[in-house]
């Protein structure tokens, strides 16, 4: 008898294990990476799409700010987690480029994520501190020309799109502007603010902000169009420099071998929030266009980038000292 019982007892265990393997993803917390400090976009962009998966899917997608040497920490911490989806990472083109600037990351791009969905893109904006005497960026460059050594791009990160289109910049206009290198968006505002550096480009959700508060100054947008927020303030390639276009994009990754459903849900309910009125409303105002993009197509277009990347670093012999 007591053997029966124990036997019982195991398949009851093993039932239970089974039934709460089986449980509908996500029944609990799931945790978004974001790899910089709170303040600048990817940290704005993280917070709107967590915000609605946690809606649809009925749990509380947290996100959780762990910045450091250029993203990689909390890239890091999201290429070691269990592939469950209870770890995530919301992460913008610097993902692409790094790999190229770094010479020691702790993970490979293509073995040790998950490619989810491409969340979308933004301009960047080239802003300056009021008290720079320059009313645009053809006049920023002249500027920079004259007084080598005195005028100072500041970049979010290594292999950010902030910090290759201000390298892209000086090397097609072949001006000599310096970039410091910070550890997110929001210590290179706070510094370009400051008065400790000259200009920032950046995306514009975290750059429009201070320039409507008049505490900098737009100098040129870098994408084809001008904006419809800032229709006084031209494009990089009216000012000068022919062609020039980037854009800043975002992407959702989870760890490597993360379950097939898990991806499949989780490009839904992103491809759902994109098309809702609220979130539309809320990224149209930051001029930010959503994509959903689907999985093997998101890895194609970060391989494609990855490439892309890997030519203007080696045209304009961008480095990292």
């Amino acid at each position: 008898m007591k053997a029966l019982l124990r036997y019982l007892a195991g398949m009851l265990a093993c039932a239970a294990a089974m039934a709460a393997g089986a449980q509908s993803y996500p029944h609990r917390p799931v945790r978004v990476i974001v790899p910089y400090p709170p303040g600048g976009t990817v940290d704005a962009v993280a917070r709107v799409f967590a915000d609605s998966l946690g809606q649809q899917l009925g749990q509380t997608f947290v996100v959780e700010n762990r910045a450091g040497a250029s993203g990689s920490i909390g890239s890091e911490a999201v290429a070691r987690a269990p592939a469950d989806g209870y770890t995530l990472l919301v992460n913008a083109s610097t993902f692409a480029a790094s790999p190229l600037l770094l010479k020691s990351l702790p993970y490979d791009i293509n073995k040790d994520f998950t490619p989810i969905t491409n969340l979308g893109e933004v301009p960047l904006l080239v802003t300056a501190n009021p008290a720079v005497p320059a009313r645009n960026l053809r006049e920023f460059i002249d500027l920079a020309r004259q007084q080598p050594g005195k005028h100072f791009f500041g970049a979010s990160a290594a292999g950010s799109a902030s910090h290759l289109a201000e390298a892209a910049i000086s090397y097609e206009a072949k001006a000599d502007v310096p970039i410091v290198l910070y550890k997110g968006t929001g210590p290179a505002l706070t510094d370009l603010m400051g008065g400790h550096i000259s200009a920032v480009i950046d995306a514009v959700p975290s750059s429009l902000p201070p320039v409507k508060a008049g505490r900098t100054k737009a100098l040129a947008v870098t994408s084809a169009q001008r904006l419809p927020a800032l229709p006084e303030v031209p494009t990089v390639a009216e000012s000068g420099l022919q062609g020039f276009e980037m854009v800043s994009w975002y992407g959702l990754w989870g760890p490597a071998g993360l379950p097939a459903d898990v991806v499949g849900k989780l490009h839904e309910a992103v491809r759902k929030a994109i098309d809702s009125p609220r979130v539309k409303q809320v990224l149209s105002e930051q001029s930010f266009v959503g994509k959903g993009t689907a999985p093997e197509a998101f890895a194609a277009y970060v391989r494609a980038e990855h490439a892309k990347y890997a030519k203007l670093i080696k045209a304009a012999n961008i480095t990292i000292e």
